[in-house]
Formats: C-alpha cells, sequence, structure tokens
C-alpha cells in the first residue's frame, strides 16, 4: 500500500518546502536561525514555508492511517495515533507562524508528539516480532532526547534537522519493514 511511505513524503515535503523558502530568503542561515524564521514576519513569502508544513502535514497523517490500520496490537495503534496528533500539530505550525504566540508551543509539541509515537509504535513491534530492527524505534527516541537536552546546537534549525532527519530514520525503517 503506497500509504506506508507517506512519511518519507512528508519529509521530503518539508525539505522542498524549506529549500524553497531559503532561496528567497537569503539571509536564512542554518547556524543561526529556526526553520521557523521562513514562516515569520520577517521572510519574504513566508507563504511558502507556511502552507509546506500543512502540506507536510497532510501526508504525515496519511502515513500515520497506514500506522494504524496496519497495526498488530493495542501499543502500535497508539504509536500510530499519536503520529496522527503530530500531524496535526505540524500543521498548526504552519498556521501558528513564528512571531505568534502558540507558535513555540504547537512546534514544540509536533517534536514530542512524534518521538513518543514512534517510541510507542516501536515498544509495540517488539511484542510481536524480536528483530533488533525493532528496537531502531527505541533507539530514534533516546538518540532525539538526548540531542535535544546534550548537544549544544549552534541553531534551532540545527537541532530541527538532525529530529527531522531522524524523524525519516524512523519513516524509512516503517516502509521498509511493511510487507
Amino acid at each position: 500500500m503506497i500509504l506506508k511511505y507517506m512519511g518519507l513524503v512528508a519529509s521530503a515535503a518539508f525539505w522542498l518546502t524549506a529549500l524553497a523558502s531559503i532561496s528567497v530568503n537569503p539571509w536564512f542561515d542554518i547556524s543561526r536561525n529556526a526553520f521557523s524564521d521562513l514562516g515569520g514576519p520577517r521572510a519574504a513569502y513566508p507563504w511558502i514555508y507556511n502552507d509546506g508544513l500543512i502540506l507536510a502535514a497532510a501526508f504525515l497523517g496519511l502515513f500515520s492511517v497506514h500506522v494504524v490500520s496496519s497495526s498488530s496490537n493495542k501499543l502500535e495503534a497508539v504509536g500510530g495515533a499519536y503520529l496522527s496528533i503530530s500531524a496535526i500539530f505540524l500543521a498548526l505550525i504552519g498556521i501558528y507562524h513564528e512571531g505568534t504566540r502558540p507558535h513555540v508551543f504547537v512546534s514544540t509539541w509536533f517534536f514530542i508528539q512524534a518521538f513518543l509515537g514512534f517510541l510507542i509504535y516501536g515498544l509495540g513491534r517488539v511484542l510481536v516480532e524480536r528483530r533488533r530492527i525493532r528496537l531502531s524505534y527505541v533507539a530514534i527516541f533516546f538518540a532525539a532526547l538526548a540531542g535535544a537536552l546534550i548537544v549544544p546546537w549552534p541553531s534551532a534549525a540545527a537541532l530541527e534537522a538532525y529530529e527531522i532527519a531522524l524523524l525519516t530514520a524512523g519513516a524509512a525503517i516503517y516502509a521498509l519493514g511493511q510487507s
């Protein structure tokens, strides 16, 4: 089923959106800014970034539907439900862009929900089959946690890029692991 690849499509949509937005905002520096600055009041054409996040959220939502519908136990389904909630928060980042009051809350909770979703899904997979690949989801969660709490990132965008790469890895592991 094509929906199993929608997590990767969501990641591609984000990166294409970020690159398009950076191309019209030459002031952006990944070592000084946050990606959300591309959708804020200082940005030229902030709609590129904000609408791109909403589009990526739609793909992430489709991905979460596949995770829930193909789950083999309740823990996997709960993990998929967390991913669906993260899709809502991703769309909210595009709606409540940089410079609005809810922005920090929705952007922080997008990452928290997404990583909790992969953690819970991975724990559910461990119950079904004991292959090491299923522990990869747990490792991704702890890599995200360690990266956020321990590594002295030069900017929010650098941390965000790291965490998006981890989410992409989770989506790739999922797509490859589905028959």
